[in-house]
């Protein structure tokens, strides 16, 4: 074990966290270390617990333009993710909140209660164009607090009652909860579902990603959702080469065996402090892997910890992307999953009366 991280305070530990520090956001002028202050008087060891502020939305879709993105529009209900993935490309979101990308990315969380009646708002309004939106593209909108804040539940409603198209994606069981309003949704066509599956080793998978599932229970979810009439893509992201990448095939075979009927793939992202953050973890769970991972993830991305051009963010580029993505394609085609899931239907969007409405009496 490494010794503590010095924004670490004393006592604190991260067990069951991804992150080994409380790294500075860009935005601050300063930042803070613990220093023994010279007292010989031993600190109480304590878990860092999670703690969950609200905040009261303004606006419940968040747009974008990016050409990688095969969606325009999304909604996030909580800012932040319990779930604790070293690798998560949102952790520098935090820094907008004057939060640790670390830890505090994963233990100080925003919920957004109001959200669902903030989207009702947006969705009835005259210049409301209707197109899918996407849930899950920042934070998981299924991670442990979900279980008792019920803000995704909310969301669904809404867009249920408004037929709205809508594709999630999650690696948390939570979903199952919620298959009563999914399950008639996917059978009108408004519906896809992709849940994420980076590892079938529990043991990797507890230390990559300390409080998601485990794989053999994202597996089982998959099993669930396509039993209840729900397609699913098998999302493998990221695929960290020199890591997990050879694990591609089995991981494709079990989401199928399990149900899935597509796939897809993202090389692993490190923007900004993602990237000292995954190099610290690897220092502490892969030491013998560190510099062979460092080493193809930055030759898949100009030698560099990551590129954010437009198609090349996802996918990377060279030796190492190109050999994934030649044996994602073999893969999916031996397997069936190269098929494309059917289009989300819009036709069916429509604005329901409210309670009151004057037509609602005819």
């Amino acid at each position: 074990m490494l010794a503590p991280h010095p924004s670490l305070l004393p006592g604190q530990r991260k067990r069951g966290r991804g992150a080994a520090s409380n790294i500075t956001g860009r935005f601050e002028g300063h930042s803070r270390e613990s220093a023994d202050d010279g007292w010989d008087i031993p600190e109480e060891e304590r878990l860092i617990a999670t703690e969950v502020r609200e905040e009261q939305p303004r606006s419940a879709l968040s747009w974008n333009r990016s050409p990688d993105l095969p969606f325009d529009r999304s909604i996030n209900p909580y800012r932040g993710c319990e779930h604790g993935c070293i690798y998560c490309f949102a952790r520098p979101t935090h820094a907008y909140l004057n939060l640790s990308p670390g830890l505090d990315f994963e233990t100080r969380l925003i919920a957004r209660p109001g959200i669902a009646a903030v989207l009702e708002r947006e969705l009835r309004a005259r210049s409301y164009k209707v197109a899918p939106v996407a849930l899950g593209t920042n934070t998981d909108p299924y991670q442990p607090v979900e279980a008792k804040w019920q803000i995704m539940r909310d969301v669904l409603k809404v867009l249920a009652e408004f037929r709205h198209p809508l594709a999630i994606t999650t690696k948390g069981t939570l979903i199952e909860r919620d298959l009563d309003l999914l399950a008639p949704m996917a059978a009108q066509g408004l519906l896809r579902v992709g849940v994420s599956v980076t590892t079938l080793d529990a043991g990797l998978s507890r230390r990559l990603e300390p409080r998601a599932p485990a794989p053999a229970r994202r597996l089982e979810t998959i099993r669930r959702l396509t039993t209840a009439g729900i397609p699913v893509r098998a999302m493998v992201a990221p695929v960290i080469p020199g890591l997990t990448d050879a694990e591609l095939d089995a991981i494709l075979e079990a989401t199928r065996d399990a149900g899935a009927s597509a796939a897809s793939w993202i090389m692993l992202r490190l923007p900004l402090e993602v990237a000292p953050l995954f190099r610290d973890w690897l220092a502490e769970h892969a030491p013998g892997r560190a510099a062979k991972v460092m080493d193809r993830v930055r030759q898949s991305h100009g030698g560099k910890d990551y590129d954010a051009a437009w198609g090349k963010r996802m996918r990377g580029e060279g030796l190492w992307s190109r050999l994934i993505a030649q044996r994602f394609d073999k893969a999916i085609a031996r397997l069936g999953l190269d098929k494309a899931l059917p289009p989300l239907r819009c036709d069916l969007f429509a604005v329901p009366f409210r309670r009151g409405d004057q037509l609602g009496l005819f």
